[in-house]
C-alpha cells in the first residue's frame, strides 16, 4: 500500500532504529482485526490527501504526522480515542521530532474529535478536510463507508447504534462548514446530501 512505508515515516521522524520500531508499532495498531473502516486504507487515504492539500499549510510535516496518529488508537467501545491517540503520538514521537512540532501534532490529533478547525487554523483545516473526505464520495462509496462503520460497532444493538450514529451525523451537519479549504469547498453539497440521506435511512429503519 503506497504512502505508508517506512520511507514516508522516516521523512518526518528520521531514519533510526527507534523510528523504525515506532513505525512498525503504528502500522500494527492500524492493522488491528476489529477495524473495518479505520484501517490501513483509511490511513493511506488521509496521508495522501493531507499531502495534496497541505503543501501550503504552515507545517505540512506536523499535519502528516498527525495523519499517521489521528486514529492510531481506535476502540469502538470507548469514547476517548482521540485523546488516547494524542497521548500515543506524544509517547511515540518524543525524541524523534522537535518539541514544538510534537505539540502541534498532539493538538491536531485532538482536533479530529470534533473536526471544528478555527478559520485561521491552516494545519487543522488540512487534516480535518482530509479525514472527512469520505463523506463527499459517490453514494456507493459512502454506503460502503457507512456499512464498514456499522461493522466496527457490531457489539451494539441496532437501536443503540442508530441513536449514536444519528447524533454523530447531526453534529457534523451542525458545523458551520464541513470543509475549510478553497480546494475542498465543492465537496460540501455532496457530503451534506450523503449525511442527510444516511440519517433518513437510519430513521426509516428505526420506525
Amino acid at each position: 500500500m503506497t504512502g505508508i512505508g517506512f520511507e514516508a515515516f522516516a521523512a518526518l521522524a528520521g531514519d533510526s532504529p527507534t523510528a523504525r520500531t515506532e513505525w512498525a508499532a503504528v502500522l500494527a495498531a492500524w492493522s488491528e482485526p476489529h477495524r473495518r473502516y479505520h484501517d490501513l486504507h483509511h490511513l493511506a487515504a488521509v496521508l495522501g490527501l493531507a499531502g495534496e492539500l497541505g503543501r501550503s499549510a504552515p507545517d505540512p510535516a506536523a499535519v502528516a504526522l498527525a495523519a499517521w496518529y489521528h486514529d492510531v488508537v481506535y476502540d469502538p467501545r470507548r469514547g476517548d480515542n482521540e485523546q488516547v491517540s494524542a497521548e500515543r503520538a506524544r509517547a511515540g514521537l518524543t525524541g524523534l521530532v522537535p518539541p514544538a512540532r510534537l505539540d502541534e501534532v498532539v493538538r491536531l490529533v485532538l482536533l479530529t474529535a470534533g473536526h471544528d478547525a478555527a478559520p485561521d487554523d491552516g494545519n487543522g483545516a488540512v487534516l480535518c478536510d482530509a479525514d472527512l473526505a469520505v463523506l463527499a464520495g459517490p453514494p456507493e462509496a459512502y454506503a460502503a463507508y457507512a456499512s464498514a462503520v456499522r461493522e466496527e460497532y457490531g457489539h451494539l444493538s441496532d437501536e443503540v447504534f442508530t441513536a449514536g450514529r444519528i447524533a454523530v451525523l447531526e453534529s457534523l451537519l451542525a458545523l458551520p462548514a464541513l470543509y475549510r479549504l478553497p480546494a475542498t469547498a465543492d465537496w460540501e453539497p455532496r457530503a451534506r446530501a450523503n449525511i442527510t440521506a444516511e440519517i433518513g435511512l437510519l430513521r426509516g429503519r428505526a420506525s
